[in-house]
């Protein structure tokens, strides 16, 4: 007896459309009318953009599922395709390297926006736009240095690493109040879910002792005839 195994079967050129897809194609192949082959690609087309909905959301949607076609069917498949026929070397091809920014960051929990930030509000002249723009740097870098360090901060701290990045050049006043920022650790749902269980628990033990209170007593003359 054979066993058709997935290690005995050809290999899946792209495995996200499966081997019926695969199968379909080597059929269309070997099809010998181009009509027939053009029609039977086309339907293989809207079944492909069917089991990946997600594609749509690419540009050039029905260019990207031409292009799988041809490469399913190992380049062999002659269609009449709306678009340029892609060929094995263009698939060798590697996309230029894009690198990635070297730039130093001098407090991490800050950011590289912070610093940014920073050096745009030093080119603003007009006074009352810079200490706005300085005011809510401060506040958003208060936010950024609980969010990443799990704890408070006081507002000295925060004017004076502003005071640091600026090279001098953004002071707030010692007096200023910025806004107020708690670091609140989450709960995990399996202790609210629990604690929701509890209080569940004892709202049916209070109707269970409830109802057992408006229960008449029961009486201990178990005849129901009464003796004389």
């Amino acid at each position: 007896m054979n066993f058709d195994y997935n290690t005995t079967r050809n290999e899946l050129i792209l495995a996200e459309y499966g081997r019926n897809v695969q199968n379909m194609v080597k059929y269309i192949c070997e099809l010998p009318d181009l009509e027939e082959r053009n029609k039977y690609a086309q339907a293989v087309i809207d079944l492909m953009g069917f089991l990946n909905p997600h594609l749509r959301d690419v540009a050039d949607f029905k260019h990207k599922l031409w292009d799988h076609l041809h490469i399913i069917s190992g380049y062999k498949i002659e269609v009449d395709s709306p678009y340029p026929k892609p060929t094995p070397e263009m698939a060798l091809v590697k996309p230029a390297h894009i690198g990635y920014p070297q730039k130093r960051i001098t407090y991490k929990h800050y950011g590289k926006t912070v610093e940014t930030l920073i050096e745009r509000a030093k080119a603003v002249d007009e006074p009352e736009r810079r200490a706005a723009m300085v005011q809510g740097i401060a506040n958003f870098m208060k936010m950024a240095y609980v969010t990443w360090n799990k704890d408070s901060v006081a507002d000295e701290t925060i004017i004076k690493n502003l005071r640091e990045l600026s090279g001098g050049q953004l002071v707030l006043d010692e007096n200023v109040n910025l806004n107020k920022v708690e670091f609140r650790p989450q709960v995990s749902r399996s202790a609210t879910n629990n604690r929701g269980r509890n209080n569940n628990n004892n709202n049916n033990k209070g109707r269970q002792n409830n109802n057992n209170n408006n229960r008449p007593p029961r009486s201990n003359n178990n005849n129901p005839k009464q003796r004389h």
